[in-house]
């Protein structure tokens, strides 16, 4: 791998008393996400992108080793914070880049013009210019979860929980409230766990309850399943 600041991240099916038990452990240690609600949690909703041959899910489908995957993301249904990402991927080792953009940006981009990237400093900014340009990248599926998170500094630990995750299907409508459709059949959740060197000894003790399963579960893909 290059210098950059690559992470671990490890991913399970979990069902809701493995949940229960494991949430409880981690909040005794573990700081809960400071941009959560009252109850914990907070709405995700993220619209990927896919160029005109499917590849960001076909190399998943397939299990290349090294993949990416783009997506704006909001939260909460609002337009006050919004993300353009990519998610880079080699083996279990992640690196993301994520760029704030304005509510006319993101407009301008689901529009089809990415040219508003040229103007920003970022590199990622004209990274992303020229994939928009290339390859084209357009539109393909809505995803929508709930989300626990818990932090801890020591090796900048974040586990989360993700609860109802559901697909848009074919709608792309990345403000407006839509029909969704559940996609987890054998599980209740997706549990995420990601690290930089390593999982503490104590932190891994509390994720053992002996019935998750751990997968490379993408969401993406799962939300996009009905469409095979």
């Amino acid at each position: 791998m290059s210098g950059r600041e690559f992470r671990h991240e490890q991913k399970y099916f979990i069902n809701t008393l493995d949940y229960l038990v494991v949430a409880q452990r981690l909040g005794r240690c573990m700081d809960r996400d400071p941009h959560a609600d009252i109850h914990g949690n907070y709405f995700i909703r993220s619209l990927y992108f896919d160029d005109t041959d499917d590849t960001a899910f076909r190399t998943k489908l397939e299990g290349t080793d090294i993949r990416d995957k783009y997506r704006l993301r909001i939260y909460n249904m609002k337009d006050d914070v919004i993300k353009l990402e990519r998610k880079h991927k080699e083996g279990q080792f992640i690196l993301k880049d994520s760029l704030p953009l304005s509510r006319e940006e993101c407009d301008a981009l689901l529009e089809g013009d990415p040219r508003f990237l040229l103007r920003r400093s970022h590199p990622f900014a004209r990274q992303m210019y020229r994939e928009f340009l290339t390859r084209p990248l357009c539109p393909k599926v809505i995803v929508d979860y709930e989300r626990e998170a818990y932090i801890h500094p020591l090796e900048d630990v974040r586990v989360t929980f993700d609860k109802g995750v559901r697909t848009g299907y074919r709608s792309t409508d990345l403000f407006r409230r839509i029909p969704t459709f559940p996609v987890i059949d054998d599980y209740d959740m997706v549990m995420e766990v990601k690290f930089n060197r390593t999982l503490p000894v104590f932190l891994r003790s509390l994720l053992q309850t002996g019935s998750h399963a751990r997968s490379a579960v993408s969401k993406y893909c799962l939300c996009r399943k009905y469409e095979i």
